[in-house]
């Protein structure tokens, strides 16, 4: 097959197959494979915001350390490449199809079927094993406990926040999606927490109590300390004066937890000072608080649950500078939509309501009934034209565009954005 027939194909298994919230098959298919996902330590990432982010730092910093870092996320804003990287690099068209045809022949007559997620993981520890990683960093898909990541035992397992979201599958309190997300650690192996609270708090630390797992939580055991421009980190040692290279308060969080990370995975004592300064510099992480033009200055962010509109919200007054702030919006309907419209039309002068380009898409009609009780609001029927015409509008050249809602959005906008650029 071609590189594009091969994503077709592996893009057919999420509508035919949707999500199978067991690991039974994917253990199945990675021991017919020679279980890969031993042949690695990792970090394993969950959390219901900031885990991107937080995988990002500490694939950032260990990169910068000259190990050789695999990187497992999702979802994808533009590239299904990106999902899957080693150190900088993506992996290459010729190795997705490569990987797929050969996992889809291994399991020839072995009655495993996988979903689209399950496959794609399947495919990330494949590819490190043949890269023969030093180490790796995983995120987590959807909860923790039934994830099909959650075949790796890792060198340290990392939750960042709780909050409502994927209330479906995960549960409807706190205390529940708690219970799921802890579902990753594993007995005796460190685990790292960051900023959560209350009864989510007492669930994470009863499992780890459970499973004899030595828990560090942000804010008892290690601490981000605030500083002008930055931001040091005191846990079992101290590291002053970082720069964390993704723009919001919050990212001084996560890459607190990183560090975290990888001082209980045994990797930061290795590590020296600047290079640390380095990594959590120099992090990439696109689509979260990312300018991509200015005149006016749009600014694309991933917020997809009230947790994460909450944050980008209490940004909008430093990004915007007193600038008027007019907002494209667009949700998937399984989300808490009408919360994060209602958080988003306090600090907007007016509101575009667009459909995201995928199948779960809330309808924009009842999205701006929400927003047009609170803010000036309209209907348009493509993210991309509503960004253009604030663009190509002379009025607005010193104003600030935000796009959020959804990260099937963010991405849709950034691709668009970036080719105009070029």
């Amino acid at each position: 097959m071609t590189y594009e027939e091969t994503l077709a194909w592996l893009y057919h298994l999420e509508v035919s197959r949707g999500w199978d919230l067991k690991l039974e098959s994917v253990r199945d298919a990675l021991s017919r494979l020679d279980s890969p996902q031993q042949e690695f330590p990792a970090v394993h990432v969950a959390g219901t915001n900031g885990k991107g982010s937080t995988a990002a730092f500490a694939h950032s910093v260990l990169t910068h350390s000259g190990r050789r870092v695999g990187l497992f996320t999702s979802p994808h804003l533009s590239d299904f490449r990106e999902r899957i990287r080693v150190g900088d690099e993506r992996v290459s068209r010729e190795a997705v199809v490569d990987l797929v045809d050969e996992i889809r022949i291994r399991l020839v007559g072995s009655g495993v079927e996988l979903t689209f997620f399950e496959f794609t993981t399947v495919m990330a520890f494949l590819h490190f094993a043949r890269q023969r990683v030093d180490a790796s960093v995983i995120e987590v898909g959807l909860g923790g406990r039934l994830d099909a990541t959650n075949v790796v035992v890792p060198r340290v397992a990392v939750v960042t926040t709780i909050g409502f979201d994927h209330e479906r599958y995960l549960g409807s309190t706190l205390a529940a999606i708690a219970a799921e997300k802890a579902g990753i650690f594993k007995p005796a192996v460190p685990a790292v927490v960051g900023r959560v609270v209350g009864e989510a708090l007492d669930v994470l630390l009863g499992v780890a109590a459970e499973r004899r797992s030595p828990l560090r939580l942000l804010g008892r055991d290690f601490h981000a300390e605030i500083r002008a421009g930055g931001f040091d980190y005191r846990g079992r040692r101290t590291i002053r004066g970082l720069q964390p290279g993704l723009a919001g308060r919050f990212q001084v969080d996560n890459a607190a937890v990183a560090l975290a990370a990888l001082e209980d995975g045994g990797w930061l004592d290795e590590i020296p000072d600047d290079v640390v300064s380095s990594g959590v510099g120099g992090v990439v992480w696109p689509g979260r608080l990312e300018i991509l033009r200015e005149r006016p200055r749009v600014v694309v962010d991933g917020a997809h649950n009230p947790a994460g509109i909450a944050a980008l919200a209490d940004e909008l007054a430093a990004i915007a500078n007193g600038r008027p702030v007019h907002l494209v919006f667009g949700a998937l309907a399984d989300k808490r939509w009408a919360e994060m419209a209602e958080r988003l039309a306090g600090v907007v002068a007016d509101v575009v309501v667009v459909p995201v380009r995928e199948r779960r898409s809330v309808s924009p009609a009842l999205v701006a009934e929400v927003f047009r009780a609170l803010v000036p609001t309209r209907v348009e029927t493509s993210a991309t034209a509503a960004v253009d015409a604030w663009l190509d509008d002379p009025t607005c050249a010193a104003d600030v565009v935000v796009v959020a809602g959804s990260l099937f959005l963010v991405g849709e906008v950034r691709a668009h954005l970036l080719e105009t650029n070029r």
